[in-house]
């Protein structure tokens, strides 16, 4: 390259006015650099995806304290707006979202406080926001019930949550909304969470009285996710954080293979603090996933290292700013057990 074409395009000197927006402000940022430059680099692979006339299905991996930050609401509008088809996540939002369901609060708490005397007020903290032990083995005990409930025999995390989901009345619950709007929900680890813990009671008091019971199966998991893979016409990956969730969805690329196709993510973006010095998955570039055929070689990608609680607001605005999925359709699963007999619009 000439000398010229590399000092083409200047970084842009933002000014911030009274008149403008999130939008105005995101946009603007894909000029600037360092990751303000990621955030608008990943606004617009968003924008590509909710323009794209084939409509490629939104897989979203929700990884971290995010209800604890204050994200429930972002998470729950992106459902309601059609911005998300499938969801993919750690118990612990989603334990979360059923713990808030029930009316029970996330409290502004301190980094620098007396664990000890937490722990004798029976008080549990997730950095700097508190929550009510007491209320959370009220809502361990509701995870159990559901599953004492259910015919024994194996069901996927998506099955048992759409049971779960039954249950709640709050349309602020992430979880509620998306089986209102067929949203699958699959969490991977359940059992790593405190939803594992009321299960793992479930099984324990059935196996002491003699009965049988229900047991989460992992591999069905994936058995259904990967049939949404091979049924969409175009795949797109959100990432929240990484962790399980976000390789889960990776793999269910791979696992295309097993019914005759090979086809990576048209679209993905990631916004995450991980280091991608330690060579772990959540930290991972989407240019690494390449090598893997997770992510196709022309896909169009970013990644943004900022804090979700900081970088979810920004682009879920710039969504909603945008009305980038106003007139979206939805899809519609139609699923015989572990069978997706049918996914369409609607």
């Amino acid at each position: 390259m000439k000398r010229s074409q590399i000092l083409r395009q200047r970084v842009k000197q933002i000014e911030i006015s009274d008149q403008q927006t999130v939008v105005d402000l995101v946009e603007n940022m894909a000029d600037m650099s360092i990751q303000a430059r990621n955030i608008g680099l990943c606004a617009q692979v968003l924008k590509g995806i909710y323009k794209d006339k084939t409509r490629p299905t939104v897989f979203l991996g929700l990884a971290g304290p995010l209800i604890a930050a204050g994200l429930r609401r972002v998470i729950r509008d992106l459902v309601v707006r059609r911005a998300v088809d499938v969801i993919v996540s750690t118990g612990a939002i989603i334990y979360q979202d059923i713990y808030a369901s029930f009316g029970y609060g996330h409290f502004k708490g301190e980094i620098e406080v007396d664990d000890v005397l937490l722990r004798r007020h029976n008080i549990d903290r997730i950095y700097d926001t508190y929550i009510d032990d007491r209320q959370v083995i009220r809502t361990d005990r509701f995870c159990k019930l559901v599953a004492d409930e259910l015919p024994p025999g194996n069901y996927s995390s998506r099955a048992y949550l759409a049971e779960v989901a039954k249950k709640l009345k709050d349309e602020e619950s992430i979880l509620y909304q998306c089986r209102k709007l067929g949203v699958p929900v699959f969490v991977p680890a359940l059992n790593d969470s405190s939803i594992g813990i009321g299960l793992t009671e479930h099984q324990v008091k059935a196996r002491e009285a003699g009965k049988k019971f229900i047991s989460i199966d992992a591999i069905q998991d994936n058995v259904e996710l990967v049939q949404i893979v091979v049924k969409s016409s175009k795949t797109a990956a959100f990432y929240v954080a990484g962790g399980v969730p976000k390789n889960y969805i990776n793999d269910s690329i791979v696992m295309g293979y097993i019914f005759g196709l090979e086809r990576g993510h048209d679209y993905a973006l990631q916004i995450t603090t991980a280091v991608t010095q330690d060579g772990g998955l959540s930290s991972s570039t989407l240019s690494e996933g390449r090598s893997w055929g997770k992510i196709k070689k022309e896909a169009r990608c970013a990644m943004a290292w900022v804090e979700p609680s900081v970088a979810l607001p920004l682009l879920a605005g710039y969504i909603f700013g945008k009305k980038l999925t106003q007139q979206r359709s939805r899809l519609q699963m139609t699923w015989e057990e572990e069978k997706l007999t049918c996914l369409k619009t609607v």
